[in-house]
Parts: C-alpha cells; structure tokens; sequence
C-alpha cells in the first residue's frame, strides 16, 4: 500500500505553490502531524499533513478498519499581517490529531473546539468545518481506499459556535454570507444573530 502523504503534499502544492514554512507535532500515542504554511498575496494558509495517512473509523465501531474510510486534511485561510496566526500550528494539529485521538470522523458541518484562542487575541477556539471541492480538489487513491478531502476551516466566535449548536451549520453559514463577513478577518467580530 502506497504512503498517502507525498501524494497528499504534491496536491497541496499543486493547488497552492510552494510552502514558506512548516512545523511538525507529535502528541503521545499518534502519527506525527505537519502544519504546512502557504503564502498568497495577502492570504495565508496553514493546511495540515497527517491527518489522512490514516483513514478515519467510526468510533462505535469494535475493530479499526486501517484501510477504508474517509481521509482528510485541514485547510484554514486568512488575512496575513492582521494578527500573530502563527500561532494556530498547535491548535491545527490537535484538530487534525483528533481523529486518532479521540476517534471522531471529522466532515463537513461538524465543529470542532480546541478550548483555547486559535492565536493570541483571537475571538475564536472553534471552527466549523466547510465543504470541500473549493480551494484543493479531492486526492483520489487506488482502490478499495477512500479519496483524501481536503476540509475548510472557518473560525467560530463563541457566540456564533453556540447558534450553530442550535440553528445548524447551514443556517450560520446563511448568516455570514448575507452579513458579508470576512471569514478571513483574523480579528472580525461575530456576525450578528438577533
């Protein structure tokens, strides 16, 4: 069986030039994850390296299947210069870690929480989990592999974290859209949700 991850990181360097920098973590009893971090204009892009070596399995499930199984990695954009993002290694690497920590599948609509400020000074500790397709495209592998989906991160203010509980992803992202709201604005304030 192929190592998922060169092919994993040829694609995000298709889709996203060439990496200025990247940090790895190991947390006790997990695979190592790398933050790999993209320059674009006045977007940064931190996107994780990891997370899809191992496919995801449902956590009610008896045995582990290490072959089928959605596999993915995290995206997160934003604004550079507005705020010290680089910070958001670690809390990326959690996230990405938590599948085989915690042995949640992480998809799209889900939230995920990391208990602290994504960076100093930020008003978020979570994030939603948006569709992919977008930015990088699906990484098919060989069969009977699952293709690796490469997940948007969109930042959660507290209060936005907690109407999403309630009205669901698709509503709050109704909400930003209609808002107008930066969702690359690493200091923007919650969208109003009276």
């Amino acid at each position: 069986m192929a190592d998922v991850l060169p092919l994993v990181e040829a694609r995000l360097r298709t889709a996203l030039g060439e990496p200025d920098a990247r940090a790895a973590v190991t947390f006790l009893g997990t695979d190592r994850i790398e933050v790999l971090r993209f320059q674009q204009g006045d977007i940064v892009r931190y996107a994780t390296l990891g997370m899809s070596a191992q496919p995801m399995n449902d956590p009610n499930a008896m045995v582990a299947d290490p072959v089928k199984g959605p596999r993915a990695e995290l995206v997160l954009s934003v604004r550079a210069g507005l705020a010290d993002t680089d910070k958001v290694l670690r809390p990326l690497a959690v996230l990405a870690a938590s599948p085989q920590v915690e042995g949640v599948i992480v998809a799209p609509g889900a939230s995920l929480d990391v208990g602290e400020t994504l960076w100093p000074g930020a008003p978020f500790t979570s994030v939603l989990v948006a569709e992919p397709g977008g930015l990088v495209e699906d990484l098919e592998l060989d069969e009977p592999l699952d293709p690796v989906r490469f997940l948007p991160l969109l930042p959660m203010t507290a209060n936005e974290a907690a109407w999403k509980r309630v009205h669901g992803a698709q509503a709050l992202q109704e909400r930003w859209l209609t808002s107008g709201t930066d969702l690359r604005d690493p200091a923007r304030r919650s969208v109003p949700l009276e």
